[in-house]
């Protein structure tokens, strides 16, 4: 198995929810490029690590949320059945993880939640290499809207990692927030999460 660092496979897991719509880019190939050459110019995904919490807003949208540090958003282009759908990626990588949100312009019913966590999943598999599993999945809502949770674990015989997912069907988008981290930075990893989820505004 090919050794990849922490820092590559949460650029990795990152790809993954931005190309969850169709997984066609039409736009923006240094998301969609698994290969080690092209690995470098993938990092642009992650900001560097910080401390300091700021909101961060998705201007198309006016969705906003605390990241722990300001992030530039990353943008992709997917084709979803034939039509090319904007794709947005805010996340920060710390000390103990990464944690951040996506948002796609789609209409939030065009795919099943639990397709969307399949294809992460499947998208991660691919451009690693590595297992990417879910356990507790279970449906919820976030302010009346359907959404899934989920919890994210590869085991490596590097290392183990964990992590979080939750997937939100807003009427024209998708929404994704997640955190990824190694499993003895769990509690710490879990904490940032929560904030996210908790300051996640969605008009």
């Amino acid at each position: 198995m090919t050794h990849r660092s922490r820092r590559q496979r949460l650029v990795m897991l990152s790809a993954s929810v931005v190309l969850i719509a169709g997984g066609v880019p039409v736009s923006a190939a240094a998301l969609a490029a698994p290969s080690a050459p092209a690995l470098p110019h993938v990092t642009a995904l992650l900001s560097t690590p910080a401390v300091d919490w700021a909101e961060t807003t998705d201007p198309p949208t006016g969705i906003t949320a605390e990241l722990p540090g300001k992030v530039a958003v990353r943008k992709a282009t997917v084709s979803v059945e034939g039509e090319p759908v904007d794709a947005r990626l805010y996340i920060v990588d710390t000390p103990e993880g990464a944690v951040g949100f996506a948002v796609h312009d789609m209409p939030g019913d065009q795919y099943p939640l639990e397709d969307n966590l399949q294809r992460v999943l499947e998208s991660y598999m691919r451009n690693t290499a590595e297992p990417l599993t879910s356990s507790n999945v279970h449906k919820t809502t976030f302010d009346g809207r359907p959404a899934l949770d989920a919890r994210l674990t590869s085991e490596t015989e590097d290392e183990t990692l964990t992590g979080f997912i939750r997937l939100i069907a807003d009427d024209k988008h998708l929404v994704q927030a997640l955190a990824l981290g190694p499993e003895t930075n769990e509690k710490a990893l879990k904490a940032m999460y929560e904030r996210l989820l908790d300051s996640l505004r969605i008009p």
